[in-house]
């Protein structure tokens, strides 16, 4: 009877991971097929560079610093589907683009769409943590992530194929209500189905204060963070990509974009379930990694050069999606949760934004390979000993 009651909860709970999978995948279709299309849009409506770069700095804030208000909301009430109804929700302000008749209300829009991922993030993953606790963190986020990288490959997609037969952004917008009702459609049934697995773990929370955040976590968030604030962006990768291609040539851009979410998602599969088996130390691989896209864009300039940093990039990618958060559950108690999630993708969000602008900046100037590889060595060989640091109190404790 234990071993057959044991088989359907690991059915269950892979079910339950493979719905919120194909939420997270069809979410994907709607936002991250429009990233491609909103800089230009948003230049057709009569923006400036200035105001696009504004624009997609405040998004990226607003759609990480938040998530700890949003945690923290979502760990003391305790309605974590509410923030991942009203986070997914707020996706439908991109097919709403499609009726922007003013730059101001497009740029309210998109940024309507940043606060909803605020919202629904640490909730999301606080829920995933418990629905997957039984088949293991790792194998949960990995497969999550891997359906949520087959949207991030589809919407492009989607979009770009919209774009070619039509030139009309309205109408690649609009097309965009459709994926916006599936996902709808899936989130509901997703509550549906595995509200009883998680509401459980609610109702006894309820009952006791949150516990306090470990010393883990924090040392943990500072080492993803100065990792990030160490890894180059993917938007300057893909920058200086065009910068090397002539005008006629543009289109290999979001290919290369693709190629990133192309490895993205099976490394993020293939990193959960080593997670899973050797813990916590396997971060160590995709911090080294993390050394050379930054080192490969920034000297190169060569199109062959920045494919390859681009791949690296890919495979860190797969692994911060995945394992990166699988990890944040095992070190935190189930009470607080959700503001762990909500601090740790802060920190991994604003770690980003401090990466634009320093590559930014170096890539501006034209900085030297001397003061580049200081900057690179420094952030991430100190996120590694942090990393480490988590690695060996652990194995004093057990």
């Amino acid at each position: 009877m234990r071993k057959e009651a044991g088989s359907k909860s690991y059915k269950s709970a892979y079910f339950g991971i493979l719905l919120l999978g194909i939420v997270s995948l069809l979410g994907d279709v709607v936002y991250e097929g429009s990233r491609g299309i909103v800089p230009s849009f948003l230049g057709f409506l009569g923006a400036t560079e200035i105001i696009v770069g504004i624009v997609g700095g405040l998004g990226e804030f607003l759609g990480q610093a938040l998530r700890l208000v949003s945690g923290l909301l979502a760990d003391t009430t305790h309605a974590y589907w509410l923030f991942i109804f009203l986070g997914y929700g707020l996706i439908v302000s991109i097919p709403f683009l499609g009726l922007s008749i003013s730059l101001e209300m497009a740029i309210i829009l998109i940024l309507l769409e940043r606060l909803g991922k605020a919202l629904r993030a640490p909730s999301r993953d606080t829920v995933l943590s418990f629905i997957g606790k039984d088949v293991g963190t790792g194998k949960a986020f990995g497969i999550h992530e891997f359906l949520d990288q087959i949207g991030g490959i589809l919407g492009p997609l989607i979009v770009a194929t919209a774009m070619f037969y039509s030139n009309n952004y309205s109408y690649t917008f609009s097309l965009l209500f459709l994926p916006f009702l599936m996902l709808l459609a899936a989130l509901t049934y997703t509550y549906k189905r595995t509200r009883s697995e998680t509401v459980i773990n609610e109702s006894q929370k309820a009952k006791a204060k949150m516990e306090k955040l470990g010393n883990p976590l924090y040392v943990y968030t500072l080492a993803v963070f100065l990792n990030t604030v160490g890894l180059i962006t993917y938007a300057l990768i893909l920058y200086k990509a065009s910068r090397i291609l002539l005008p006629t040539q543009q289109w290999i851009v979001p290919l290369i974009y693709m190629l990133i979410q192309g490895v993205d998602a099976p490394v993020a599969l293939l990193a959960g379930y080593t997670y899973d088996r050797f813990g916590i130390k396997v971060l160590v691989a995709p911090f080294i990694l993390s050394l050379f896209p930054p080192l490969l864009t920034m000297i190169s300039a060569e199109l062959s050069i920045l494919v390859v940093a681009s791949v690296i990039f890919g495979f860190v990618l797969g692994m911060q999606e995945s394992i990166y958060r699988a990890a944040v559950s095992d070190l935190t108690p189930i009470s607080s949760r959700g503001t762990a999630y909500g601090i740790f993708n802060t920190a991994y969000g604003v770690g980003f934004i401090i990466s634009g602008v320093a590559y930014g900046f170096l890539m501006e100037l034209k900085a030297s390979f001397v003061i580049t590889f200081l900057y690179i060595f420094v952030t991430q060989i100190t996120a590694i000993v942090l990393l480490l640091k988590i690695h060996l109190d652990s194995k004093r404790i057990t």
